[in-house]
């Protein structure tokens, strides 16, 4: 089902949008503008039966499911407790981001271009959001760290011109000191926003 209308004109402003009912409605400005439409699935219950009302990640999983961020891995399965790839991550956050266009190419040559991640690949290196894990490879199926979690995470806020100031103090946790000096700062802002927490009070 439609989730909503964006119209940005043609010095990429967004124009706003009145929904009234089932009808959106802009005031067209004097240029051309793009209107993009944002569809979402209207499913109902979960198709995968590994995912239970009363899991503590059922609405997460409902949110990206519902919205085209994440599909299952196979018929009928989701797979929660899989590790999640470096492929993976930037397919996730580039479907978040709307699935812009992507121009050229990238220089990984473990990144075959029928990839499934393959343009979120060249994507995400191109807006700095991921970094390839050498200037030749991108390692693709390389698990991911909470730090790097973090760190994609945070840039990709950056990226979409959030503010990302906010700090929390990591002294509280034993460990601070083995955050490397790179994620330092996102670690400190997912603290501080509550996206992500200790994996205990300490």
């Amino acid at each position: 089902k439609l989730g909503s209308i964006t119209v940005i004109d043609e010095n990429g402003d967004e124009v706003e949008v009145r929904r009234s009912g089932s009808e959106y409605k802009f005031t067209m400005p004097d240029s051309d503008v793009r209107v993009s439409a944002r569809f979402v699935r209207d499913t109902g219950a979960l198709p995968f039966n590994d995912v239970n009302a009363g899991d503590w990640f059922y609405d997460y999983v409902e949110y990206v499911y519902n919205n085209g961020i994440m599909d299952g891995v196979d018929n009928g399965v989701f797979s929660p407790n899989t590790e999640t790839t470096r492929g993976m991550v930037v397919t996730i956050l580039y479907r978040l981001a709307g699935e812009p266009n992507v121009r050229g190419g990238n220089d990984f040559s473990d990144v075959a271009s029928g990839a499934y991640y393959a343009d979120a690949v060249t994507w995400a290196s191109n807006a700095g959001i991921v970094n390839g894990t050498s200037a030749t490879t991108f390692s693709p199926n390389a698990l991911v760290t909470r730090e790097q979690f973090a760190a994609m995470l945070y840039r990709y806020m950056q990226y979409t011109g959030a503010d990302t100031s906010a700090r929390a103090s990591l002294s509280g946790f034993a460990d601070a000191g083995k955050v490397s000096p790179y994620a330092a700062d996102a670690v400190a802002w997912a603290v501080a926003e509550d996206v992500l927490n200790g994996r205990s009070a300490t």
